[in-house]
């Protein structure tokens, strides 16, 4: 149930979201190459910080450590979405982001610092499936079809952004000791679903 909501939910989006991406009468398509395009540029910066990060094994530490690495490209997303959007839709769904992202964010950097990290067998799974749905965002973003039109751009990437936090969110759920990030897990879940 919790999943046919999700993908109704993305096929939705993607649906507008091809809409909006409708070729020009005149110009056609005019894909931007995605080392040109600056929110895939965020999201390779975020992307190599997290593939660079030591995990330890224990699943609400390294959750937690990865959602602040995973929020901050979503804030930063949003920031460049602010200087450059034009929708006003898009720009309210973008201040939306910094502002939920970033109280999580220091609640996460809070947990972290007074969390002392043991490896366990949940973690060891945990782990695993981190990186499993890192792997799977890349993926996905590496096929998206970006145009430059900053606003389209933002919202086909920030799907696939949120795919993965709501799936790093359900290995928390399920691999997680600690009842705060549990707790924040679903709470995340429920907020990007939106």
């Amino acid at each position: 149930m919790h999943n046919a909501r999700i993908k109704t939910g993305l096929l939705a989006l993607t649906l507008a979201l091809g809409g909006l991406m409708a070729c020009d009468r005149d110009n056609g398509l005019e894909p931007q190459a995605h080392d040109d395009n600056a929110f895939m540029q965020i999201n390779h910066t975020m992307l190599t910080q997290m593939d660079a990060m030591t995990m330890t094994g224990d699943a609400d530490h390294d959750f937690a450590m990865m959602m602040q690495m995973h929020h901050q490209g979503a804030i930063d997303m949003s920031n460049e979405l602010l200087k450059q959007g034009d929708d006003a839709t898009i720009r309210a769904l973008a201040q939306r982001v910094i502002d939920a992202q970033q109280k999580e964010k220091t609640m996460l950097s809070q947990f972290t610092q007074s969390h002392k990290a043991e490896a366990n067998p949940a973690g060891q799974t945990a782990k695993t499936e981190y990186m499993m749905s890192m792997d799977k965002m890349e993926k996905a973003q590496d096929i998206r079809i970006l145009t430059g039109d900053a606003d389209v751009d933002y919202a086909q990437l920030l799907i696939d952004h949120h795919q993965s936090a709501l799936e790093m969110a359900q290995t928390e759920l399920e691999h997680g000791d600690v009842q705060q990030m549990k707790d924040m897990a679903q709470k995340m879940i429920d907020d990007q679903m939106k």
